[in-house]
């Protein structure tokens, strides 16, 4: 069969928010407004977890945190020596190469030894020191070996990605993970020429919020003063075009090898970020205990298929559709299974995965398309030793103990108590509905998890870093 092309990218802390087609008029981002324009974007996209390494371990192998076995980021000194990562588990670019996919990785991975190729990938260019070095001298793993380039990680990120493109078998398919890191704290290397256009912008699409209670304790803060907030909304939103235009390179090079008109286009993050949203900086783990807010847990994710771009050429195709249906990474692994020709259902539960292929959906997607009746209802997310369920009306997180102590459960009533303000665990009137809903967090996990993996023990688990949030005391906020 001709199977197409993937290209998959995946940002880091990119929030939902934080893109044009999802209402961020003041950010510029022509090239991801031209994919969701002429694609599907999705308006009810998670993650798994809202943090780097169990994300996108979610999104390769399609299994929760509690099966993959990666609860929190790994840390260069600590867990990527001694956390085994996804070793000897089954990788989405394996099961493509089986059928005959060339696949490549440039920029992050975060699931463990980035010295060496992870399974199922022929070509490997990662970050050798994490995410934070954006400018200057850093090394970066080739293959095999070390390379020290210099200049914006970025460009050397989609150089890499270029040459894969212009290099590679081209009587193959191809799977390209294409890796930015440029919207991950801190947000201070972007080029001037883009930073500089957002200096006088007031982002008045992002609330000045103050934290409620009810979410633990604050651990990263957004910086008090007026002109220092306005310094990193600019910065992160820099980096947002960085990596629009990064994106547009890579079509370019895809245009011009003719390859575009069999290349599937899929943009998402591994989870979400706050700018000072709920008074708080940076995702789940913003706070002690760990928070599943929103903002944290939602992504942007874009699908753009080649014939619905050659119709819009043509003036022939709706634009603007819009996928409504609740989907997270672990479907996102199935889906690109079945995109690419495999029997997604089959390859997924052969390696416990909750993931739903939902290609049929976005293929009979419109902007006026509700929820599929036959997809679930709630989403699941889990974050070390703490697990959350959320319904359109409703969200429910379970806490289990932890080093630092058993901390309460919490419920929100989301139709009256949208922003998550009020803890309502304790309410009689929810009673049942807590009740209904903590048995199918239980299901789930019951169904899904590896019962040597689960973080409800997390004790029992090897250590990602040594300033998880079940590690971590509240006695100090950080301003980012």
């Amino acid at each position: 069969m001709n199977r197409p092309n993937i290209l998959l990218f995946v940002t880091d802390d990119h929030g939902r928010w934080a893109l044009p087609c999802y209402g961020a008029r003041e950010i510029h981002a022509p090239t991801l407004d031209f994919l969701a324009a002429t694609g599907i974007r999705a308006e009810q996209a998670y993650t798994p977890c809202a943090v780097c390494s169990p994300a996108r371990a979610s999104l390769f192998t399609g299994r929760m945190p509690s099966a993959h076995g990666i609860h929190d980021w790994l840390s260069a000194e600590d867990g990527d020596q001694h956390h085994p990562g996804l070793t000897g588990q089954t990788l989405l670019p394996a099961l493509l190469k089986q059928v005959g996919y060339a696949t490549g990785l440039s920029g992050k991975w975060h699931c463990g030894h980035p010295d060496r190729p992870a399974d199922g990938f022929d070509t490997w260019f990662t970050m050798a020191h994490g995410t934070t070095a954006r400018f200057g001298a850093q090394p970066f793993y080739e293959g095999n070996s070390i390379v020290e380039l210099h200049g914006h990680q970025a460009v050397h990120i989609t150089d890499r990605a270029a040459r894969f493109l212009l290099e590679r078998d081209r009587r193959r398919p191809f799977f390209l993970t294409v890796g930015y890191t440029d919207t991950h704290t801190p947000h201070s290397h972007a080029p001037q020429r883009l930073s500089d256009q957002y200096r006088n912008t007031r982002f008045a699409t992002v609330p000045e919020e103050s934290f409620a209670a009810c979410h633990g304790h604050v651990r990263f803060a957004p910086r008090p003063d007026a002109g220092e907030r306005q310094r990193q909304l600019a910065d992160y939103a820099a980096s947002v075009s960085m990596i629009d235009q990064q994106i547009a390179r890579l079509m370019d090079v895809l245009e011009n090898l003719g390859e575009l008109e069999n290349t599937i286009v899929i943009y998402t993050s591994d989870h979400g970020h706050m700018n000072g949203h709920h008074g708080l900086h940076t995702k789940s783990n913003a706070t002690v205990p760990a928070n599943f807010i929103d903002e944290s847990i939602q992504v942007p994710l874009i699908w753009s298929f080649p014939d619905d771009r050659a119709a819009a050429r043509q003036g022939e195709a709706e634009r603007d559709r819009v996928l409504h249906d609740r989907v997270d990474h672990c479907d996102l692994f199935a889906t690109i299974l079945d995109a690419a020709g495999l029997d997604a259902r089959s390859l997924a539960d052969s390696v416990r995965s909750p993931g739903q292929s939902y290609l049929a959906q976005l293929r009979g997607a419109g902007s006026d398309r509700q929820v599929s009746n036959g997809r679930r209802q709630e989403q699941f997310c889990e974050y070390g030793n703490a697990r959350m369920v959320r319904t359109d009306r409703h969200k429910l997180i379970v806490r289990h103990p932890g080093p630092n102590g058993h901390w309460p459960d919490e419920f929100y009533e989301l139709e009256n108590d949208p922003r998550e303000r009020t803890n309502a665990i304790k309410a009689p009137q929810h009673a049942d509905t807590i009740a209904a809903l903590r048995a199918k967090l239980d299901d789930f996990f019951a169904r899904y998890e590896e019962p040597s993996r689960r973080g409800t023990e997390i004790e029992q688990q090897p250590p990602c870093n040594r300033v998880s949030p079940w590690l971590a005391t509240p006695d100090e906020v950080i301003h980012q």
